[in-house]
């Protein structure tokens, strides 16, 4: 819907359904009358949780929260001093370790997923999220308690942001990564909120604002720790260098990533970056290489990452199929690409990643000069088949 306004009378109704006053409706205002989505950091997390729930039933028309919105945020985050945790409410109902280990089982569980099973558990994710929002804003803990409930608030909402994103709805999953990065803010844990930011990042260069995406990755790595999640924040700020001609940079964003993934580190790497290995650094260098046309080196890295990939990671091997038939594409090889887009398309479907599938049928219009090769028609008949 983007660039649609709806007439006053919808504006209305809309209103109705957010619950806002009809007097605060101006449809020659729209989008601008309605609440934001990113809420700013506060001594609570409780009202960044709220929204990202809220946005279940209510937000799905929205198609993006503004950039700015997000950068401001960022730049908020970055030189803010970590706040304490909300205390406990008073009067609250006592929150105890076996309901907190109870939920913790059913996170990890929900979170560790593979794609394909994740699929079908959306609603199960904000069920747990919507609980433990509730006994943060509600419940009577002590301190240990309320930072476990806060660090289950981040994980949820990560991954309910994420299958939100796989599924094209990028307004749900700004405003569940917002929520998380809230809940790091409240945890004091840099890495945990670079990382948020560094979804929000990766979502920015996924729909081509590379320059928002750069920004938001260099207030990322202002507080980021771990040279694993810092290893993160530079792949992926490499990527968004490439593609606005950056050369300098983008050769300095993956020359730090490559020495930090192989750094050595005091603690253990933080969950959400368990899973980076070298094939994601190969794979991701050489889509930057591809940018900046390189080419020859690109593919070779762009294939060695794909040969390095754990078959555990399926959705990542969906999207580096989808890379590889570019690449492929790239040089002429259009019947090697089309097999290439086939596996990725078939995956991506399998799997429930319609993101992934949008790669595939990205890259249509470069098939159309090779209707008659080999595999290409198969690939287009596939397209069309639902």
């Amino acid at each position: 819907m983007d660039g649609v306004v709806p007439d006053a009378e919808t504006q209305v109704y809309i209103a109705e359904v957010l619950g806002i006053p009809p007097r605060a409706v101006v449809p020659e205002e729209w989008p601008a009358w309605l609440p934001p989505a990113v809420v700013p950091l506060g001594p609570s997390i409780v009202p960044a949780l709220r929204e990202a729930l809220r946005t279940v039933d209510r937000r799905s028309f929205i198609t993006a929260v503004p950039a700015a919105a997000t950068v401001a945020l960022a730049a908020d985050w970055a030189h803010a001093t970590p706040a304490a945790l909300t205390a406990a409410a008073h009067g609250g109902k006592p929150v105890g370790d076996d309901a907190v280990e109870l939920l913790e089982e059913g996170a990890r569980r929900l979170t560790t997923l593979v794609t394909e099973q994740r699929q079908h558990m959306a609603a199960l994710l904000d069920a747990h999220l919507a609980t433990v929002t509730d006994l943060i804003a509600h419940g009577r803990y002590p301190h240990r308690i309320g930072l476990r409930l806060h660090r289950l608030a981040a994980s949820l909402a990560q991954t309910a942001g994420w299958w939100r994103f796989d599924h094209g709805r990028h307004h749900d999953a700004t405003v569940y990564w917002t929520a998380a990065l809230h809940s790091a803010h409240a945890l004091a844990d840099p890495d945990l909120g670079a990382n948020a930011l560094g979804d929000l990042a990766y979502q920015a260069a996924w729909r081509r604002d590379h320059t928002t995406a750069a920004t938001l990755l260099r207030h990322a790595l202002t507080r980021a720790e771990h040279p694993a999640a810092r290893a993160l924040l530079q792949l992926r700020l490499a990527r968004a260098l490439a593609p606005q001609g950056e050369k300098r940079e983008t050769h300095r964003a993956l020359d730090a990533a490559e020495h930090l993934l192989g750094a050595a580190a005091a603690h253990p790497r933080p969950a959400f970056c368990s899973w980076l290995v070298e094939a994601d650094l190969a794979v991701d260098s050489g889509q930057a290489l591809l940018d900046l046309g390189d080419t020859d080196r690109a593919h070779r890295l762009i294939e060695e990452g794909q040969a390095l990939l754990p078959d555990t990671r399926s959705k990542t091997k969906g999207v580096f199929l989808a890379y590889r038939a570019r690449s492929d594409l790239g040089r002429g090889e259009p019947g090697r690409a089309a097999a290439a887009a086939r596996q990725s398309l078939v995956l991506a479907r399998r799997i429930g990643a319609p993101r992934c599938e949008q790669l595939v049928k990205d890259l249509l219009p470069a098939f159309a000069p090779y209707r008659s090769t080999e595999g290409v028609p198969e690939l287009l008949h596939l397209v069309r088949t639902v």
